[in-house]
């Protein structure tokens, strides 16, 4: 078995070998997997946060021994806790890191990090609307993960994560962790909000706020009104989201 570390500052998964094959995720710097499979100009991988599977392009990983790979999995993660910090490479030149990126193997990668650090270890849940917030307007990407472009489980993994609770990558996979409620009474903000499709396939995920609120990702990262039948947009006057399912994580 083969593993890797993201060293660069957002990198996209695919979903086949390809680079116009569709970003299913995305790895943010010092995120680390494992090596499923490699191939000459691309590996299957599996995240070691979320097991999430994807193709990655061999030219944005470095690789790591399973040592250093264990060592990681062990360690409390070290959060980038602004919106954007930079950290100085190996030659000496600036690059960006997001919010969520993880530092713990820094030094190691010849990289400095002097910005603003967090190490989650199970906040209250009242802090995860503040993480939250700090993604408003950010715009709707795709398998997008940071602040400059996010989708709906993204954005909640995200928050979850930056608060020391880990949850799957997909809407579908996370309806499956936590406790149902049976009503909209009985959440609490930050309590996970699910939504399908005439199909009845969960495809959308929001937070709980206060004073039935919700935020959540459409189109950017956005508050809106929700009660039983759902997601009420309040620029378009009208429900634009089906709720399914109130789940309770933590």
């Amino acid at each position: 078995m083969q593993y890797g570390i993201c060293h660069l500052s957002i990198v996209p998964l695919r979903a086949s070998t390809s680079h116009e094959s569709e970003m299913t995720s995305q790895l943010l710097y010092g995120e680390f997997f494992k090596v499923l499979e490699e191939r000459v100009h691309w590996s299957r991988i599996r995240n070691a946060f979320d097991d999430f599977e994807a193709w990655i392009d061999n030219k944005q990983y470095k690789k790591i021994d399973e040592a250093e790979y264990d060592a990681l999995k062990e360690d409390d993660l070290q959060l980038s806790s602004d919106l954007i910090e930079y950290i100085t490479d190996d030659n000496g030149l600036l690059m960006p890191v997001v919010l969520g990126s993880v530092l713990n193997y820094t030094n190691k990668l010849g990289h400095a990090f002097e910005g603003e650090k967090v190490k989650p270890s199970s906040l209250k849940k009242q802090n995860l609307i503040n993480t939250a917030l700090l993604y408003l307007n950010s715009p709707h990407i795709l398998g997008g993960k940071s602040p400059f472009g996010i989708d709906c489980s993204g954005f909640t993994q995200t928050v979850y994560k930056l608060n020391g609770y880990s949850i799957k990558r997909n809407a579908a996979d996370q309806s499956k962790q936590g406790e149902a409620l049976s009503f909209i009474e009985e959440s609490e903000p930050g309590d996970l909000v699910f939504f399908d499709d005439n199909e009845g396939v969960i495809n959308h995920v929001g937070l709980m706020m206060k004073d039935n609120y919700i935020i959540h990702v459409d189109g950017k990262v956005r508050i809106d009104r929700i009660d039983h039948s759902g997601i009420f947009n309040t620029e378009l006057k009208k429900h634009t989201h089906k709720l399914r399912v109130i789940k309770k994580i933590i």
